[in-house]
């Protein structure tokens, strides 16, 4: 009878919540007419860039190296990395400096294509990741919280999408030749800022080039890829020889997207079609090492569960 009884008092209770929150959703829940509809045209390609905010001011009191620090574009890469990680809709990230670019299927419905959902979860998940790793990169305390603002750019055609890329590296050659020429004048040519300002108004590439050649003994072209031409994150297949399969996995490569070539060899990217991946013989970098070790523990794992 107790138990009967329990029953009885608990059935009235939840019938009289479940009579408070129809009441409730009858009478309030008008207020979602105010949202807007963001949600993006189908048959595009989404492209949500985040940027650092004030990064100049950031990279000076966290003393990053000038003219690139490599621990501040590794750990823009792998928080780029841990982002494409996590959402199989992302085709590709490109980054350099303080930007990275995030490309989603052209086909995605991710969270239905909305907006602010998109916009705000790379960012979010991107901006905690620059945080939560920080120390992964960096010996030095990280003194306040980094901000990235981002944007959502819709491309109808792989023209316009391909241009899009090309337009983002080629923004990083002429910042980065700029740049280094800028520092090499002050750090090592003893100019003040505002000299070195001076003596690169006007130049052209092939002025900043002589520069550092003939005044510094620098050849650019033998600068680091990372710095000339940013990082680019895709999926490829990998042989693995240990288990004797191929795995997929996020590779960090600084490619030449300029290049038409380029584009033919990675033709499967904006395919229709089932994507297949082609084939990795590069380096194994600190990302790539990263998922062998992930992806042989987890076979691993596989294998003590089965016996």
């Amino acid at each position: 009878m107790l138990y009967r009884g329990s029953l009885i008092s608990s059935l009235l209770v939840k019938n009289k919540y479940s009579k408070l929150f129809k009441m409730a959703k009858s009478s309030f829940e008008y207020v979602k007419n105010f949202e807007q509809d963001d949600t993006l045209l189908p048959n595009s390609w989404i492209v949500v860039r985040l940027d650092g905010k004030c990064f100049h001011k950031f990279s000076e009191d966290h003393n990053f190296e000038k003219p690139n620090d490599s621990r501040g574009l590794q750990l823009m890469n792998y928080s780029a990395y841990t982002v494409l990680s996590e959402f199989n809709d992302l085709l590709m990230a490109y980054g350099q400096s303080d930007e990275y670019s995030f490309i989603f299927k052209k086909n995605s419905t991710l969270y239905k294509r909305r907006a602010a959902k998109l916009l705000t979860t790379i960012n979010s998940k991107f901006t905690s990741s620059y945080v939560f790793y920080w120390n992964k990169f960096f010996n030095d305390e990280l003194k306040y919280p980094p901000v990235f603002d981002g944007r959502i750019v819709l491309y109808p055609s792989e023209e316009n999408l391909i241009d899009y890329l090309k337009w983002r590296q080629a923004d990083v050659h002429i910042n980065n030749l700029y740049n280094t020429t800028f520092w090499t004048l002050v750090l090592q040519g003893s100019l003040s800022p505002a000299q070195a300002e001076k003596r690169l108004s006007g130049t052209v590439s092939a002025d900043k080039n002589e520069i550092l050649f003939k005044e510094f003994n620098i050849n650019y072209n033998n600068e680091p890829e990372m710095f000339k031409r940013g990082t680019l994150l895709i999926r490829k297949t990998l042989s693995n020889e240990a288990s004797n399969k191929n795995i997929s996995v996020i590779v960090d490569v600084h490619s030449d997207m300029l290049k038409d070539s380029f584009w033919k060899e990675h033709c499967y990217l904006l395919s229709k079609s089932k994507i297949q991946y082609l084939n990795y013989e590069g380096p194994l970098t600190d990302i790539v090492k990263e998922q062998i070790v992930c992806k042989a523990k987890m076979a691993q794992e596989q294998i003590e569960i089965r016996v």
